[in-house]
């Protein structure tokens, strides 16, 4: 799983899905979005980020299974 702050999720996702960002998800093959929130205040996206990544796994796991349950790849949904 990764977490990560975008101001632009479209493109992001497209950078990982072609293997263009270097980093942790080309590395482990990340390429599919099981959730997202939107934030108007990048601060408050910057915040929630950290929050996320000091939770545990199964705190991540349960973000995406409240949402979505079946684990779709959201990429889609967002285009």
């Amino acid at each position: 799983m990764y977490a990560g702050v975008t101001s632009n999720l479209v493109k992001r996702m497209y950078e990982h899905k072609n293997k263009l960002a270097d980093g942790f998800t080309k590395k482990y093959a990340v390429d599919k979005l099981g959730y997202y929130e939107i934030f108007e205040n990048i601060m408050q996206a910057i915040e929630r980020e950290k929050q996320i990544k000091a939770g545990s796994r199964q705190d991540k796991l349960g973000l995406i299974a409240k949402d979505n349950a079946s684990w779709q790849d959201l990429y889609e949904s967002i285009l």
